[in-house]
């Protein structure tokens, strides 16, 4: 008599734990332009850290002998990263420097998810369906309450305002650009290559506008160090990751997680307030990303 055979229970995807990774990692991003830009210039801090995160990626992918793209798909790249690095982190970290509250930041680009998925349609032949716009619509509502008490829009901001519209094109833009045109790059040239044209782009434009005085405080330190190595390579490199094999649309919808993370983290290293109606809004945020993200019944 042959001995049962017994079932295995399947392993677990560690895969699916990206998406949460993301959101906690891209989060602190606002967490770490409020430490380091009161010791440098938005564009200053940019170029340095862009810089420095080229110079990193380049040498580990000439280490690591990594596949360069050729001349035609390196400007592609290139494209891709000027509007991800260039466009969305110059026009946020420059909004802020110019005053606008974080809050009021974070309610402008949190229009990138419904944004991208307006575009994704003709732009990338993706579909929507109902059940996914009822999902963006409520991530929207949730971002909105999470934010709103953070949200003001003072006399003389039109400039900061301006940036921040900026910075939601540019991500939006870069998301689909990305995914069109340098979903199979080779991660560790592909984005040495975006991070090289990005510093190219502020070393152009800092000297014209500011005075690149930079205070090497250890807060300061921290924050690009911090901002190099765990946002501008490992969620970046997550985000490129989970483009690469989902729609952008449902990509994009993470971000209306960010929000809600960062004010978390606000209150828990600086004693920000969090009431019941950013409480409630993060309710809503989730409940509206798992809308978009659960699959359709077959």
């Amino acid at each position: 008599m042959s001995a049962p055979v017994q079932s295995q229970a399947p392993a677990f995807d560690i895969s699916r734990l990206a998406p949460v990774v993301f959101v906690l990692l891209w989060s602190t991003g606002f967490i770490g332009a409020k430490l380091g830009l009161p010791h440098a210039e938005p564009l200053t801090f940019l170029l340095i850290r862009m810089a420095a995160v080229a110079l990193l990626l380049g040498a580990i992918a000439w280490i690591m002998k990594a596949p360069w793209p050729d001349r035609r798909q390196a400007v592609h790249i290139a494209i891709a990263g000027l509007l991800v690095h260039g466009a969305y982190l110059g026009g946020v970290f420059s909004a802020i420097g110019l005053g606008l509250p974080a809050g009021t930041v974070a309610l402008i680009v949190g229009l990138q998810p419904l944004l991208t998925a307006v575009a994704a349609g003709p732009f990338l032949g993706e579909t929507v369906t109902r059940r996914q716009w009822a999902g963006f619509a409520l991530g929207l509502v949730g971002v909105l309450l999470v934010v709103w008490e953070k949200v003001a829009f003072r006399p003389g901001s039109g400039a900061a305002l301006l940036l921040a519209g900026i910075a939601l094109v540019g991500i939006t833009l870069g998301t689909l650009y990305q995914k069109r045109h340098g979903a199979g790059m080779d991660l560790r040239s592909g984005t040495a290559i975006q991070y090289a044209a990005t510093a190219v782009l502020f070393a152009a434009l800092a000297p014209l506008t500011e005075t690149m005085a930079v205070e090497w405080t250890g807060r300061f330190v921290f924050a690009l160090v911090w901002l190099s190595l765990v946002l501008s390579v490992g969620a970046i490199f997550l985000l490129y990751w989970l483009i690469r094999r989902g729609a952008a649309s449902r990509v994009a919808s993470l971000f209306y997680l960010t929000p809600p993370t960062t004010a978390v983290m606000a209150w828990l290293l600086f004693g920000e307030t969090l009431g019941p109606a950013a409480l409630v809004g993060m309710g809503i945020a989730i409940a509206g990303v798992a809308l978009v993200n659960r699959p359709a019944k077959a």
